[in-house]
């Protein structure tokens, strides 16, 4: 008999809850395993669609699983059972779309204890099964394959990973137990913690086999014909898999005391999920499988019913969705096609812009510069960084050498006389841009767009004493430009809309999230660091510790502190910034003195090379002798960002607060458990005191 749901939520009702699930149904047929193994059960997972909508875990598909492993149970004639996935795609985790519609402890606890009672049927039968990983597998995918006897991996499987925890939720259907009992508990925790905390990191095939994950790595090509077989030999007694016997002692207790200091170290309490998975991982290794099982039901209602996860949904659907259709874009229709990019500049930045458009544009770029050596410095970084690609195995010998030679060098912007878009990395005045605009106005075609990777002037200004001022836009990155996804698109006064259609297009052909934005000062993301930041080096200077203040706003859980942050940009990008928002608006944002005589003592660095802060920075930063405790500073800062996002979204700078989040979290690395600043802003109060309503309707309040 199929699985009944406990609690005081039936079958139906679940099924209602989770009324939108595209179901993933088990499709069963009988297949001849080789070498007079006997017959399998083939079991695929498929919810009908191609693979741009990948099979999940609901409840209905859930009981779909269930009743063909029931029927599979039934018989006395079969061998093994295998469960694969659809083309390109084994399972992709559960189906979250219901989530935000269980009211209670008790339905979130069904969910899991659900998931559970079927899938531990794939470990339970009489015979032993098989799970044919052929294709992309995360969350409760992996979670069915962990509950089968044996595994085998495609080497073309592109992602596989648990990444519950980045979600705010754990590996809730045996991730937690099942894992570390197969790989121990050091190599587990990395999938589990480390990895969905460093950007939702996922491993391919060949890394899933080296892992011991997976007992066997075939081909894509003939990978469910090849996996028979060899499961086929395993059923005859012809193969014997031997795993290594994982270490229950010492080197567990030392992963898991690794995985908590390193949470406490990035994420200061703020987050509980990450936290939750180490302490189930340390005691999977006295728990018996029913135990396990059960505290990971705990877990799961307990994190489903908390607001880590609603912030992580809200989070993960700005990326998933508002991230692929920017608000405000114009027409796409309206872009132009892109055959050559030209760089002016031969610096960090404009080498790391160069390379991104090489290699996702795949045109000739050409870079500029005044100086023969700068310019030459600037080239060979670039085919330096090819060359690292090519050691790492990210590309091959013919991509390198195409990559190299797609980018080039000119001392002249006569170069750049059939480019089609040309963006500007050079030093950050307005007359100096002015001036190179000019130049370029004299070479390019009349059709080509003039960008400006300008993090706070006025891209309006910047335009104004150009003959067509509506070809030039605004085209943030953020550093690393590898790395950070976030691209600021400005408009000017003057940008038309072909030019902005252009600029989206390529955006999204570089890979990058786009938010457009209205020509104001810093844009977004600086203009909320820099107050950010502002505060801290405020109560600094009016005499607490610089430790103290940088620490105030570690529950909020940022990938780093201020005076990280501070070092990372730069003491004199971040004056220069917080001049230009001074100028702008001189009764909110203040220039810091310490900061300026920083600048002006030649110091870029705060810390120093023992991270501890430089005592030269402590001494300019330093002064006053009313020093603030840190819950006030941080009540202090959030005050300070919810006053100026009101009024940012008041001017119309973004469209909507879901705009302000997705900045912060693809240009800032804010995290996924703070949904973004606004709802968190929300949901401790924050939004209500200072400007007399939430940002979004609906928002929980504090009390």
């Amino acid at each position: 008999m199929a699985t009944d749901l406990n609690g005081d939520a039936s079958r139906n009702s679940m099924k209602e809850l989770f009324g939108s699930e595209v179901v993933t149904n088990a499709i069963s047929r009988d297949v001849a395993l080789p070498y007079g193994a006997g017959t399998a059960v083939l079991i695929t997972l498929d919810n009908g669609h191609d693979h741009t909508k990948p099979n999940t875990f609901g409840p209905a598909g859930l009981l779909a699983l269930d009743e063909a492993i029931e029927a599979a149970r039934a018989r006395t004639d079969i061998a093994a059972v295998a469960v694969t996935g659809k083309p390109f795609v084994f399972a992709v985790g559960a189906d979250l779309t219901g989530i935000p519609a269980l009211e209670t402890w008790e339905q979130a606890h069904a969910i899991g204890k659900l998931g559970h009672d079927v899938f531990r049927k794939l470990g339970e039968l009489d015979v032993p099964t098989f799970a044919l990983i052929n294709g992309a597998a995360m969350g409760g995918g992996v979670e069915v394959a962990l509950h089968c006897s044996y595994r085998t991996v495609s080497s073309g499987v592109p992602a596989f990973s648990l990444p519950e925890a980045f979600l705010g939720l754990v590996p809730g259907w045996g991730g937690t137990y099942l894992l570390p009992r197969l790989i121990g508990a050091e190599k587990a925790l990395k999938i589990i913690v480390d990895n969905p905390l460093a950007q939702n990191r996922v491993i391919k095939g060949a890394k899933v086999h080296e892992m011991g994950i997976a007992d066997a790595l075939f081909e894509p090509a003939d990978f469910v014909e090849e996996s028979l077989r060899w499961a086929a030999k395993v059923v005859k007694g012809d193969i014997t898999v031997e795993r290594p016997e994982v270490d229950t002692g010492q080197a567990w207790d030392d992963a898991v005391n690794t995985a908590r200091f390193q949470l406490e170290g990035k994420l200061h309490g703020a987050a509980p999920a990450p936290v939750r998975a180490v302490e189930l991982v340390a005691k999977a290794r006295n728990r018996t499988r029913d135990e396990g099982f059960a505290a990971e039901d705990e877990a799961l209602a307990d994190l489903i019913m908390g607001d880590e996860l609603k912030a992580g949904l809200y989070a993960f659907d700005l990326m998933q969705k508002r991230a692929k259709r920017p608000a405000g874009a114009p027409d796409k229709a309206l872009a132009r096609k892109v055959t050559k990019v030209g760089v002016v500049g031969a610096g960090l930045m404009a080498g790391q812009l160069a390379l991104l458009f090489a290699r996702r544009l795949d045109v000739p770029v050409v870079m500029n510069d005044l100086d023969r050596e700068r310019l030459d410095q600037g080239v060979a970084y670039v085919h330096g960084e090819v060359d690292k690609l090519l050691g790492k195995g990210r590309i091959n010998g013919d991509q390198a050498n195409r990559l190299k030679g797609l980018v080039t060098g000119s001392l002249t912007k006569d170069a750049f006389a059939d480019a089609d878009f040309v963006i500007e990395a050079v030093f950050e005045r307005m007359s100096i841009k002015q001036q190179v605009f000019a130049e370029l106005e004299a070479v390019v075609s009349p059709e080509a767009v003039l960008a400006t990777n300008t993090s706070s002037l006025s891209v309006t200004e910047m335009a104004s004493g150009l003959k067509h001022p509506e070809r030039v836009v605004g085209f943030h990155f953020f550093n690393p430009v590898a790395v950070l996804p976030l691209l600021e698109i400005v408009r000017g006064a003057e940008t038309d809309d072909a030019s902005l259609a252009t600029a989206f297009a390529v955006s999204k052909k570089l890979k990058k999230t786009s938010v457009l934005c209205k020509d104001a000062p810093a844009f977004v993301v600086n203009r909320l660091l820099t107050l950010f930041m502002g505060e801290v080096l405020s109560a600094v200077s009016e005499g607490t510790e610089p430790e103290a203040a940088d620490r105030a706003v570690a529950p909020l859980g940022l990938p780093m502190s201020p005076l990280m942050l501070l070092q990372l940009v730069g003491p004199a990008v971040a004056l220069h910034v917080s001049e230009t928002l001074h100028e702008a608006f001189p009764d909110r944002f203040a220039v810091s003195d310490g900061l300026a005589e920083v600048v002006k003592a030649g110091k870029t660095a705060i810390f120093a090379p023992d991270l501890t802060i430089d005592p030269q920075v402590r001494e300019l930063i330093s002064g006053g002798d009313s020093p603030s405790e840190e819950s006030a500073i941080l009540d202090r800062a959030l005050r300070a960002l919810a006053r100026e996002i009101r009024i940012m979204l008041d001017e119309g700078v973004v469209a909507e607060p879901a705009d302000i989040d997705l900045c912060l979290i693809a240009g800032a690395g804010w995290p996924f458990h703070t949904g973004g600043i606004t709802p968190y802003l929300d949901r401790v109060g924050v939004s209500e005191a200072v400007n007399g309503k939430p940002f979004h309707e609906g928002a929980p309040q504090a009390v």
